[in-house]
């Protein structure tokens, strides 16, 4: 019996504990100019984590966008490389975009979508559903990014065993929406929720995992 073999029973022999977790740690974006690059990112605000030169001509510079778990890398590249396409989810759009324009970053105007594949309207969606209403901005090498507003995450998205908030306004704008529904709930009740602690963290709980949200 080959050693290949052997490991491999080995592995098959060993007991599962559950589910394996492939998490995305970081990418690599391409750019033309290192210095430009981490002048852009740090102007837009995300954590410098690393900088320092692994061998002669090659230096590694990790950025991380607040609040997320995925950061990026530079990756030296010419003039013609570029990725588009890179989501980054905000709970308020228009913070986000104010936010991006107070650091001098050039972003587009918001637009939605009303529908699935239908025509981007200027503005933000009047009801603020979740994946409707974008802002895009480039970095200097024409690296594309959206910005994607995301209140209620689509079911299975996020684990409700698992539920978290990856700042403290990301909480504090859950807390707000909770207590506008539980307010409206109170109004529909027509009396005092003594267990209104218990309905809000159903409610962010829910609305965080996708959910049906309390009534």
């Amino acid at each position: 019996m080959s050693g290949t073999q052997v490991r491999s029973e080995t592995l098959a022999s060993v007991p599962r504990l559950g589910r394996i977790d492939f998490k995305l740690e970081v990418i690599t974006i391409p750019v033309t100019d290192l210095e430009r690059a981490k002048r852009f990112y740090t102007d837009l605000g995300w954590r410098l984590d690393a900088d320092f030169a692994v061998s002669d001509g090659w230096r590694a510079i990790q950025f991380t966008p607040p609040g997320s778990p995925c950061s990026i890398h530079f990756g030296k590249a010419d003039s013609s490389a570029r990725v588009s396409g890179l989501f980054l989810v905000v709970s308020d759009i228009e913070a986000a975009r104010a936010d991006l324009v107070d650091r001098g970053i050039e972003a587009s105007s918001i637009s939605h979508r009303p529908g699935p594949g239908q025509p981007a309207i200027d503005g933000v969606d009047p009801s603020h559903h979740s994946y409707a209403s974008f802002v895009s901005f480039s970095d200097p090498d024409g690296n594309s990014w959206l910005l994607q507003e995301v209140v209620e995450r689509l079911p299975g998205r996020v684990d409700d065993e698992e539920t978290k908030f990856a700042s403290l306004n990301d909480l504090a704008t859950a807390l707000r929406r909770a207590e506008a529904a539980h307010t409206q709930h109170e109004k529909t009740t027509g009396e005092r929720d003594a267990a209104w602690p218990d309905w809000y963290a159903e409610y962010l709980i829910n609305e965080r995992s996708g959910r049906p949200l309390p009534i």
